[in-house]
């Protein structure tokens, strides 16, 4: 065996610990810290009971574990006129939540695949005047919007709020799709043409399985935009028919009796559970989304 057949090749090993990475992991964990205290804060309270709180622990398990503020939050407490917690709320919220990501997807994808690959005539203006309409603020559309679903026989109703939340969906939705669409090979749409495919299977069978990563994308901005709304729900769904946002607020907001603490952190976390759980579960897909030509134009 030659000296030089044992000379050690390849990159020199890293260190483990330098510099740069020590502060860069330092910034890193006080930042999470900085974002998870508070919700460790909010599920701590959550199942301590009111002389656990008046004690002042407020970074401390209670000894007297109990589960009452959460079968309270989503079976019994106020929101304004009914105590039935917010359980009404979250099935609401799953009614506008789910019609109003489907067919905002879907007419968007629609949208969004013409205009990348079958222009027509003032396409590109058309998608400037949705773009531009994006920007337009919500205020100065919601006595318009209350105008057109009373005319329409739909006020105060669950489809006032699932039609407002997908024209509103639309113009983001659609720029994601055109730019998703317009950054895929064109090789593979001449090649479709010129087997014979026209505009239907050309999305169905060549570019929707393709659209996994924006597909993820638009269903998390979809779902934790619509699920978290307050605005939409308060005006267009009416009294009956309010999400679970709107009633966290009745329920945060109430001013009689005694102010349970634990009771609104319980259904601060009930309402949340839905948009965290789907970062947590989520959360790399929308990172490849978006990396596979989400914003690419």
């Amino acid at each position: 065996m030659t000296v030089q057949s044992i000379i050690p090749s390849g990159p020199k090993p890293k260190k483990l610990f330098t510099l740069p990475r020590v502060i860069v992991y330092s910034v890193l964990l006080l930042c999470c810290v900085f974002f998870l205290f508070p919700l460790y804060i909010m599920l701590i309270t959550s199942f301590k009971d009111l002389d656990a709180i008046r004690e002042g622990n407020l970074f401390t398990p209670s000894a007297n574990f109990t589960t009452y503020p959460w079968n309270k939050a989503l079976l019994h407490a106020c929101t304004g006129l009914y105590c039935e917690g917010i359980l009404p709320g979250f099935i609401n919220s799953v009614k506008i939540t789910v019609p109003s990501t489907i067919v905002s997807i879907t007419v968007a994808c629609v949208a969004g695949y013409s205009l990348a690959n079958w222009p027509f005539k003032y396409s590109e203006t058309f998608f400037t005047i949705l773009l531009l309409a994006s920007f337009i603020p919500y205020v100065v559309m919601l006595y318009p919007i209350v105008i057109i679903t009373r005319w329409l026989g739909i006020f105060s109703t669950l489809p006032a709020v699932v039609l407002v939340h997908t024209i509103f969906g639309l113009p983001l939705l659609t720029l994601l799709f055109r730019n998703y669409f317009a950054s895929l090979p064109q090789e593979l749409f001449k090649a479709a043409r010129v087997d014979g495919a026209g505009y239907w299977r050309i999305l169905l069978q060549v570019f929707l399985p393709m659209s996994l990563p924006i597909m993820i994308v638009a269903v998390i901005l979809q779902v934790t935009g619509i699920w978290n709304d307050f605005l939409f729900g308060v005006i267009y769904a009416g009294p009956t028919n309010y999400p679970m946002t709107v009633q966290l607020n009745n329920i945060v907001n109430t001013g009689q009796g005694v102010k349970e603490y634990n009771v609104d952190m319980a259904a601060t976390l009930l309402t949340g559970i839905v948009p965290l759980a789907i970062y947590f579960f989520s959360g790399k897909y929308f990172v490849r989304g978006i990396a596979a030509g989400a914003v690419k134009g």
